[in-house]
């Protein structure tokens, strides 16, 4: 039996024990006690948990979150979203293929339901993220009676897949502290409030017409939420991407990659290849090296990647190869994926003939934006229930940003239901700015000419919204502009009292840019003292590494002198001495982590490669191509209804979450103004539910 699970991770520790029995097609498997189906299956080495209907194509984990619906099985005769539903104790699941066996059920003499409970309260915030979270805390502390949902078993959203130390202000935002342990904090926090009730596994299904959220409570029973307000604190969900093979089992969306490895500590692959070069993207690929996954390559089609360069930095010096300009054509593969061809692209985004290559991977992780989870919102104005938006749903920003948008829009809504007096501190809208505002100017790299003593060396030249290192310095040696935090640090390397080389600076890093270089024992041949977050059983003071710079050039190999973890900073961090030629000392980034993959050449057997794009699909859970889509459009078709008609695009089981942004995505690539489309309404409910619940049923013991 294939068990993929992680027992080794520099930061995550997890001692609970497979042992809760389920059966797979009358296999017997072992998932953990609240284990999702799906996981427990990844973890077993199930990767195809069913086929397509219509071209009877392999299906498997996609997005993880909810928002599609690939991962469909039939759990105990009922089909559920494998990723959404926890395995049970004997629990029978069945590839979600045909009709399923409907249970023998007496029939009913008569159905006695009682009403459906209904809530009133001050305010709903649907959302149990980092801006669900801040905008509870601030409600709780003026004591507004306040309901906060969240469909997840756990609260804090995608902090509980984020490892990394953050970034940001380390006063407003706790920088510094790893996307982990910053949603234990802020759920601590807002469970000190009385005023704020908690529902998790509960889902918003839709806002009505007499102003009530229906809601799916504790995964068990439909009730209606009245609220005076509505925040919408939803977050964002992932684009998507049409190439040839999108729909391959080992085709991830990043943030299914992420609670994969970083919740349920299981291994999905061997081998990843990533497409996009924004943050999730560059964040996912440390991530899955950490997890002890190879990581083949990265590519973003843009002439450089848009998320932070420290966090591209940590792939480049690890051994990832990153293409910029380049981006993916097809994935290979029969029944999973096994490989990835890739092209170079023009200014226009058009793939250059010629420039193919094939990297092997039994992965693709796709990475390629974020659009906000915006249809309660829509809703709501439209049935003129007050609201309001905070986090990712009402702008695309990094988690920290989402913190203190949801802290300020609390505070809003506090004084809208003048439960606070006071207009919110001017100083609080010039922090969101700085903590959303995108990377900034890349500079060269200013090494100091000193050659003696101890000192940090800053390996960070983009302007980014980050202050740790400037807090933990005992002797107060470097320094951030408090009130632009986007400026690089600055070292004061000719202090009176200098550095003493404690190590903070190193550690706590979110970038891991920081290295000391020691002359002090031995002015020729330096020590140098650089982060190191991967499985601290790998490595030990005597063994051989491959240095490498901020670039990821190789700078030679050099022996483990010492090896130690700095009290306060010590959870997933070490810190590696290790001693090197003057010359290269300042240069020391990193160390080579994977073996660099070299790609093999590809050529199309077809004439007319290029047609190939119009075989993607765009709408996978009706199988809808992209040359489908294209040829309406091109034929007049300004009315996505009319697409819908002809085709069934975004009438499956996923509602359109996936494919509507990829046919708007299509008609700007036609030339063609979304003011001249008309969308398609979007009605509740937006999330499937059981009728038998949409409906107060009893359950089977109730009856009468």
């Amino acid at each position: 039996m294939t068990e993929n699970r992680i027992k080794a991770h520099p930061i995550l520790i997890d001692d609970s024990v497979a042992d809760i029995p389920f059966y797979w097609q009358d296999q017997t498997f072992l998932a953990k006690e609240g284990e999702m189906i799906s996981s427990a299956l990844m973890a077993n080495g199930i990767t195809i948990f069913g086929h397509h209907p219509k071209d009877h194509s392999p299906q498997g984990i996609f997005c993880a979150n909810g928002q599609c619906s690939q991962c469909m099985v039939i759990a105990d005769s009922l089909p559920v979203k494998a990723c959404m539903t926890p395995v049970k104790s004997g629990m029978q699941v069945f590839p979600a293929e045909g009709l399923p066996k409907l249970p023998d059920v007496p029939p009913l003499n008569g159905i006695s339901t009682p009403p459906t409970p209904k809530y009133h309260v001050d305010v709903l915030i649907i959302g149990g993220g980092p801006a669900g979270l801040s905008a509870a805390i601030e409600l709780g502390q003026v004591g507004v009676s306040t309901i906060l949902i969240d469909d997840k078993s756990h609260l804090g959203g995608k902090l509980v897949l984020q490892t990394h130390r953050f970034f940001g202000s380390s006063e407003a935002v706790f920088a510094g502290t790893r996307g982990i342990d910053i949603a234990k904090k802020l759920e601590s926090t807002v469970r000190q409030h009385a005023s704020v009730e908690i529902w998790e596994s509960s889902t918003a299904v839709g806002v009505f017409e007499d102003k009530s959220i229906g809601v799916f409570k504790n995964s068990e029973v439909y009730v209606l939420v009245y609220p005076k307000m509505l925040l919408i604190a939803t977050g964002a969900r992932e684009k998507s991407l049409a190439f040839l093979g999108n729909t391959l089992p080992g085709i991830y969306g990043a943030g299914a990659f992420q609670t994969l490895v970083n919740r349920d500590l299981v291994r999905p692959c061997e081998n990843l290849f990533i497409i996009g070069g924004g943050n999730v993207g560059l964040i996912a690929g440390y991530h899955a090296i950490q997890a002890g996954i190879h990581v083949s390559g990265l590519v973003e089609a843009a002439p450089e990647c848009g998320g932070y360069k420290v966090h591209k930095d940590k792939l480049i010096r690890s051994g990832v190869p990153v293409f910029t300009s380049h981006t993916v054509i097809e994935a290979l593969g029969k029944d999973h994926v096994e490989k990835v061809v890739i092209a170079r692209v023009d200014k226009e985004f058009r793939t250059i003939p010629g420039t193919e290559k094939q990297y092997d991977c039994d992965t693709v992780l796709i990475a390629v934006g974020l659009d906000p989870v915006n249809e309660f919102t829509r809703q709501a104005e439209l049935v003129g229930l007050p609201v309001f938006s905070a986090g990712d749903a009402k702008e695309i920003a990094e988690a920290s940003a989402a913190i203190f948008s949801g802290k300020i829009s609390g505070r809003e809504i506090a004084g809208f239901l003048r439960k606070l007096s006071g207009e919110i501190p001017a100083e609080w809208a010039s922090i969101e700015e700085i903590l959303k505002s995108r990377p900034g100017e890349i500079f060269e790299p200013n090494l100091p000419d000193l050659e003696e003593g101890v000192f940090p060396i800053m390996h960070c030249t983009q302007e980014i919204p980050c202050d740790p290192c400037s807090t933990v310095c005992p002797r107060h040696l470097i320094h951030v502009d408090p009130a632009d935090i986007r400026h690089l640090p600055e070292v004061d390397y000719y202090a009176e009292k200098g550095c003493i080389a404690c190590g903070r600076c190193v550690a706590v890093c979110p970038g891991l840019a920081v290295t000391l270089v020691d002359y002090r024992k031995n002015n020729q041949n330096p020590l140098v003292t650089l982060p190191f977050e991967q499985d601290p059983l790998s490595i030990a003071v005597g063994d051989e590494i491959e240095l490498t710079s901020t670039e990821g050039m190789s700078l030679g190999k050099a022996t483990i002198k010492t090896i130690k973890k700095i009290k306060g900073y010590a959870n997933g961090t070490s810190l590696l001495t290790v001693e090197v030629p003057r010359e290269i000392a300042k240069l020391v980034s990193g160390l080579r982590l994977i073996e660099t993959t070299e790609p093999t050449p590809f050529e199309y057997e077809t004439e007319h490669p290029e047609n190939l794009a119009d075989e993607a699909y765009i709408c996978r859970c009706e199988r809808v191509t992209a040359g489908e889509i294209r040829a309406l459009i091109r034929s007049g078709v300004r009315d996505i209804n009319q697409i819908k008609a002809v085709t069934k695009a975004s009438m499956g089981a996923c509602g359109g979450k996936t494919c509507l942004n990829m046919i708007k995505r299509l008609y700007l690539a036609e030339g063609i103004p979304l003011s001249e489309v008309t969308e398609t309404p979007v009605r509740p409910v937006f999330i499937e539910m059981p009728v038998k619940v949409l409906a107060n049923l009893p359950n089977e013991g109730d009856r009468r």
